[in-house]
């Protein structure tokens, strides 16, 4: 089942071209990368999907309905969630926190419910309390659910970062540089917490990435960028094996 499909999207600033007629197609619990060189236009393509920017030229498909013109938190409820290459948590609240105020994109009480604390809106946060501490527990995060998120260790932030993702119910996760930064241990877990989430929530995963072993990994097929043009798409094989590839990363002449 094709869950997500971008026709020909292109996004320009004034002069500059930073996306030129990308076209992707993402199939249901298939782990897609977006791989290329700094500059290449990868986060501009999750910003298009995520509807932070809207595209110059093309449209884009989630399950057949054409989201181009949604607006971001529209996007977000229908079932597309993000994270981003610098991790972004509230760093003052807890674990706990961070994954609960996720859960509230869902929440069907109105502010007036909500103020008065009715028994609906009670109802209500106590269910997203409880799923916050399943999510925990699923992702392994349980044991720190009370400290700040500041002091976690990198990895774990991305974890949680992660875990606040999906509390939004997404079919599809975009995850931006995951491994960076990290450890090689760190690398190694990240990539199994990957292919975990994939097969326990059941999603549809498109993620850039520029540690090279995690993409070839865990990805199913790697798009590659540069200039922000497709220049190869295939298998991780296939593109390890691409000579426009090796010349876009190393900037060597295809006859060397």
């Amino acid at each position: 089942m094709e869950m997500l499909r971008t026709d020909d999207i292109t996004m320009q600033f004034g002069g500059l071209v930073a996306v030129k007629d990308f076209n992707l197609n993402l199939n249901k619990g298939s782990i897609i990368a977006l791989i290329g060189p700094n500059g290449a236009g990868k986060t501009t393509i999750f910003n298009m999907i995520t509807s932070v920017y809207k595209p110059t030229k093309g449209k884009i498909y989630f399950k057949d309905k054409d989201i181009t013109e949604l607006a971001p938190h529209i996007v977000t409820k229908l079932g597309i969630a993000r994270t981003f290459q610098n991790i972004r948590l509230f760093k003052d609240l807890s674990v706990f926190e961070n994954v609960l105020i996720a859960n509230h994109l869902h929440l069907k009480s109105n502010v007036f419910e909500a103020i008065l604390r009715d028994s609906k809106y009670k109802k209500e946060e106590r269910l997203m309390k409880e799923k916050a501490l399943e999510l925990l527990e699923i992702v392994g995060l349980s044991d720190v659910k009370n400290e700040k998120s500041s002091s976690l260790p990198y990895g774990m932030q991305r974890k949680l970062e992660i875990a606040r993702a999906l509390a939004t119910n997404p079919e599809i996760l975009l995850l931006d540089e995951p491994a960076a930064g990290m450890n090689p241990r760190e690398t190694e877990e990240i990539t199994l917490f990957i292919k975990k989430i994939r097969d326990d929530f059941d999603l549809t995963i498109l993620l850039i990435e520029h540690h090279m072993q995690v993409v070839m990994d865990i990805s199913e097929e790697i798009y590659v960028l540069d200039y922000g043009i497709t220049i190869a798409k295939g298998s991780p094989y296939e593109i390890q094996n691409n000579e426009r590839v090796i010349q876009a990363y190393l900037g060597v002449d295809e006859g060397a």
